[in-house]
């Protein structure tokens, strides 16, 4: 299915803690993967969140929301067989909404009244608030940042995703 087909959810995806893996846990794991020095800082990117991802496109719609910004496109395509040129968010490096999520602001500007889910590691109490006062359907998915992105979460993001279509 075509990665811009505005009829699907979209998804909006973190890197570190989801594809990036944080070296206190991802050995114990036995996540595979590879070390990547990306702008002079080592990375571990997980194959196999790179493998959900690729299986979610037929879902959703992956749109960047990471600090990495235009980043993402510069470096994982070709490190993990992601589709170039996903969309991106970029963020505001102000100080946005008091006590909220530095992502929230321009997640809601790009989501607009479309349904969304979000994976993150870092979710915390404002992000659920916005969530939960959108009218729009939205999920939110917390990762184990060294775990990242697995089959549970990208199964219940399938489930979600598939709810949508049936109603």
């Amino acid at each position: 299915m075509d990665g811009s087909n505005a009829s699907k959810p979209l998804l909006m995806v973190d890197i570190d803690g989801v594809i990036s893996l944080f070296a206190s846990g991802w050995q114990a794991t036995g996540t595979e993967g590879s070390f990547h020095s990306i702008e002079g800082i080592p990375h571990f990117l997980s194959a196999a969140a790179a493998a959900h991802l690729l299986a979610l496109r037929d879902h959703f719609e992956l749109i960047w929301a990471s600090g990495w910004e235009e980043r993402a496109n510069e470096h994982l395509p070709h490190l993990l067989g992601l589709p170039p040129d996903l969309p991106f968010l970029r963020f505001e490096r102000a100080v946005g909404r008091s006590n909220a999520h530095w992502k929230l602001d321009a997640i809601d500007r790009h989501a607009g009244s479309r349904p969304l889910a979000w994976i993150d590691d870092a979710l915390d109490t404002a992000c659920h608030s916005w969530a939960a006062a959108r009218e729009a359907p939205t999920l939110l998915v917390q990762t184990e940042p060294s775990r990242g992105l697995r089959t549970e979460e990208a199964e219940e993001l399938i489930r979600w995703a598939r709810s949508l279509a049936q109603a």
